[in-house]
């Protein structure tokens, strides 16, 4: 008979996920993802203004801060036919690149890079031999035998006092850890580093949104003023600090991320694991025209199916007969209906929970199991998020996905195929990360161009009166987030929010079962897995956050009644 590991919270992620996996011999034979959590925030948007939209998604997540409101903004202004000012859309772009940079950084070191290093082995490094690693590696300056002293004696001082605070509830010295201490060591001093590091790059949002988390974006454009000359507007000073800031984050991810990563792969590269549906999908991002212009993107689009990368296929967020989200094993209704799919204009957010009441110790996941609705694409389960781009833009032969994907393999003596796996994700992350701080940087010498040519527009208010509208119009604003393709989807009546989805990469990724019994993106990567020891599943964990889940996105929380939901006892 078989036996079931249940991970539940899976932590280190944005909200809370459940993973249940059947054993057979040591190895995984099937698995479920289930979001444990309410979504329901479209239900709040309904019957509002749709220029204050974005305020109100944003909330979605904190995480990612501000990817639901551009997804959001672009899909009024296609609704109403609005095109932005260049200076907008590259405003846009450089806080959704810094945002990226965030995201896959903060991912790496803080929530992913414990899966394959031990803390308490790098109390066993001799940081000279750190030192000599971390020179042979990199150009970093935070490199001498005496630094790595310092941060060891440090993390000595936490463990001796019995309370590991950041570092508790690891699965430290576990069989499947293989870095020697002196990688250890230096992981966990980049760690305290992206700790600083990080706190910096979100500057960027701030300058040029007013705040972070969530900061502020415009209908028609961006609410930024520019004026060189001016204390009230983004002057030259900000503008300069926002360079400094660009050319900082650039350092960091080449110097200290990428090396990291490709060191630790040196490790693992027989951990082949994780690799999943071969499904991939990207809408696309950061064009170096208008948004429409999807032929300028420097972000692939497009859709791959069953790894076969000769034949790309189209994506269209608008064509109702590709994009459908089914409902068969979520706790959802469709016009009454326990069943079915609908393309997002179309969609519903009626809750209908018949899960398990009270303690349980396992999901019936033969019926409904999981507050995630199964997104697809044509009827087919995909993968979305940086290996998804990574690899499609390799397919369409763009040169530097081909240099950089090509350059890490080689010296990593890998084969293309090794990066469909959990650590092939979390390489493609790093990677990824190096491309969008270079198209931050050439943003951000575009607008400082244009605002040297005089051009310090960042708004367009031809249609922002609701008395300009159509009386119906509906569009679609979708976006390459750190996580994947996002697209919101809104339809607009009488100058109000008729109707609204959001269909956001972790739906894609930990959905459950469809209408045809076909498993998700997170089920599927986890199939094949031999487990070392069921007590601790590293590997489950090693897999699940390969791809960044972030649940607060796939299952919005709502209380329409205003009750209370949740009690926290202090002390």
């Amino acid at each position: 008979m078989a036996e079931r590991i249940v991970v539940d919270p899976v932590t280190r992620i944005e909200g809370h996920l459940r993973i249940e996996a059947d054993m057979d011999n040591g190895v995984i034979k099937d698995a479920y993802s289930s979001g444990t959590a309410i979504r329901g925030l479209e239900l709040i948007v309904q019957d509002r203004d749709p220029r204050d939209v974005w305020a109100y998604v944003q909330r979605i997540c904190g995480v990612c801060t501000s990817t639901h409101a551009l997804a959001a903004i672009r899909s009024v202004e296609d609704a109403l036919g609005i095109k932005v000012p260049r200076n907008a859309h590259l405003i846009r772009d450089i806080m959704n690149a810094a945002v990226m940079l965030h995201d896959h950084v903060v991912h790496f070191y803080h929530l992913h890079a414990f899966d394959w290093v031990d803390v308490l082995n790098a109390l066993e490094a001799d940081p000279a031999k750190t030192s000599t690693i971390a020179q042979s590696i990199s150009d970093w300056p935070k490199s001498s035998p005496g630094y790595f002293r310092e941060v060891q004696q440090k993390v000595k001082k936490i463990v001796d006092s019995g309370q590991l605070g950041i570092f508790a509830n690891g699965y430290w010295g576990h069989k499947i850890y293989k870095l020697p201490p002196e990688v250890n060591l230096l992981a966990v001093t980049h760690y305290l580093e992206a700790l600083d590091w990080q706190k910096d790059i979100v500057k960027i949002q701030t300058i040029f949104g007013g705040k972070n988390p969530h900061p502020h974006y415009v209908v028609g454009g961006m609410a930024t003023p520019l004026d060189i000359n001016s204390d009230n507007g983004i002057h030259a000073e900000r503008l300069s600090h926002v360079s400094q800031l660009i050319d900082e984050a650039m350092v960091f991810v080449n110097q200290v991320y990428i090396p990291d990563v490709m060191a630790i792969a040196s490790y693992y590269k027989d951990w082949t694991y994780g690799g999943g549906l071969n499904n991939y999908l990207s809408y696309g991002d950061f064009s170096t025209g208008d948004i429409a212009d999807v032929d300028l993107y420097r972000m692939p689009r497009g859709v791959i199916l069953n790894g076969d990368l000769k034949n790309i296929l189209d994506v269209n967020p608008k064509d109702p007969e590709q994009v459908k989200e089914f409902i068969d094993h979520s706790w959802y209704t469709y016009d009454g209906q326990s069943s079915g799919g609908k393309h997002p204009w179309e969609g519903e957010t009626n809750l209908k929970y018949t899960g398990p009441k009270g303690a349980y110790e396992t999901l019936n996941t033969n019926e409904k199991y999981s507050w995630i609705k199964s997104p697809r694409w044509k009827e087919q389960p995909m993968e979305t998020g940086p290996l998804a781009r990574m690899i499609i833009g390799y397919a369409a032969k763009k040169e530097e996905y081909v240099t950089s994907i090509d350059s890490a393999l080689r010296k990593l003596g890998l084969p293309f195929s090794a990066l469909q796996s959990a650590l092939g994700r979390t390489l493609a992350r790093a990677l990824e990360a190096g491309l969008v701080a270079k198209w931050m940087r050439n943003d951000m010498n575009a607008l400082l161009k244009n605002i040297k040519n005089g051009d310090q527009v960042t708004f367009d208010r031809t249609k922002w009166e609701p008395s300009s509208w159509p009386k119906k119009a509906k569009g679609v604003g979708w976006i390459e987030a750190p996580r994947g393709a996002l697209g919101h989807w809104i339809r607009i009546e009488d100058g109000k929010t008729r109707n609204y989805q959001a269909v956001v990469p972790t739906t894609w990724n930990a959905s459950p079962r469809d209408h045809k019994n076909q498993i998700g993106a997170y089920e599927a990567a986890l199939k094949g897995t031999p487990i070392a020891d069921p007590k601790n599943p590293l590997e489950i964990l090693r897999i699940v956050h390969s791809f960044d889940p972030c649940l607060a996105c796939a299952v919005h929380l709502t209380d329409l009644e205003n009750e209370q939901m949740t009690e926290i006892r202090i002390g």
